[in-house]
């Protein structure tokens, strides 16, 4: 492959690498605020947990504790609805990782392609030149001569 074409390839190539660790951070990003979403949900249902408890140490009507405990099923699903974002995000992050690193094995490729080229154009030229000076020493012997 020509110089140019392998510098095309490269440079298509090395886009794709960047778009696909864009869409690995992107993964990344998307699990971690899930994670923090579960610890949110979980730190608000233990301070309205304090509270219930506080205001059954106080005393609490029927209603009222119907309505602590509808609300706590409600955190308690939301957080189960987190899981599974979270879950879905890391099999996610997971895939987008595996796609980077194929595409980064792609960039590596290519990029050893160019050195196996350059090192091909660097013993060509010393050979060229090395020609070139094996024909100024003749010339000079036969000239001597």
């Amino acid at each position: 492959m020509r110089n140019n074409q392998l510098e095309v390839l490269y440079k298509f190539e090395k886009d794709k690498e960047r778009l696909a660790a864009q869409q690995l951070q992107a993964a990344e990003t998307e699990y971690r605020q899930n994670l923090e979403r579960l610890s949110s949900v979980g730190d608000f249902r233990l301070e309205y947990m304090k509270r219930l408890n506080q205001r059954s140490i106080e005393g609490i009507d029927s209603a009222t504790y119907t309505h602590f405990h509808a609300f706590v099923a409600k955190l308690d699903h939301a957080a189960e609805q987190v899981k599974i974002a979270i879950d879905q995000s890391k099999a996610m992050a997971e895939h987008k990782r595996t796609l980077w690193l194929k595409q980064r094995q792609k960039v590596q490729a290519v990029e050893h392609l160019q050195e196996i080229q350059q090192k091909k154009a660097q013993v060509k030229a010393q050979k060229l030149e090395q020609k070139m000076f094996d024909e100024i020493a003749t010339q000079q012997f036969v000239r001597r001569q």
